[in-house]
């Protein structure tokens, strides 16, 4: 590919096509023509609660209340140093209750009377049941106020048993 056509040490600074140019020589954040990028207006997260989630379902935001904690397993640093934590903690809402598999960094949020803040938790099916989990994608965070709400205990979502049924039509 000659110098000068796309990925050449010339094309640098180059106007892309379909860009926006606005004063100086930064382009604009304007993306297909959505007011939102160019306002710098954050949308508000959509909560939900425990009695809603599904098998297979992700990107929820939940805010909840730690029952009670486990640590599942705990490896120290091996040759590479490397340590792994897993904990299992019974959270929940006034809808009801699941269990949450903490990961490493995770877990020490995860402590009993805790509010936390989960984002873009997903559920994962284990043995039939389901877990909730936050991925590398996700926030764990500590709640920024206390949940103000009892805890429903008799509705546990992962007591639930689910099973894979495939239907050919």
């Amino acid at each position: 590919m000659p110098a000068g056509e796309r990925g050449g040490p010339r094309a640098r600074g180059r106007k892309r096509r379909g860009a926006r140019q606005t004063e100086g020589d930064g382009y604009s954040l304007r993306c297909c023509g959505s007011p939102m990028a160019d306002s710098g207006a954050r949308r508000q997260p959509s909560f939900t609660k425990v009695d809603q989630l599904r098998p297979g379902t992700h990107g929820h935001n939940l805010l909840l209340k730690v029952v009670d904690s486990k640590m599942v397993l705990q490896r120290g640093g091996g040759p590479q140093g490397r340590h792994m934590r897993i904990a299992e903690c019974l959270v929940g809402d006034e809808t009801g209750i699941i269990v949450f598999t903490a990961r490493n960094d995770q877990v020490d949020v995860m402590k009993a009377g805790a509010s936390v803040d989960l984002r873009n938790a997903k559920i994962d099916m284990f043995k039939g049941s389901m877990r909730l989990a936050v991925d590398k994608w996700g926030i764990v965070k500590a709640a920024e106020s206390p949940a103000d709400f009892t805890v429903k205990e008799d509705n546990n979502m992962s007591l639930i048993e689910f099973e894979l049924v495939t239907v050919v039509e």
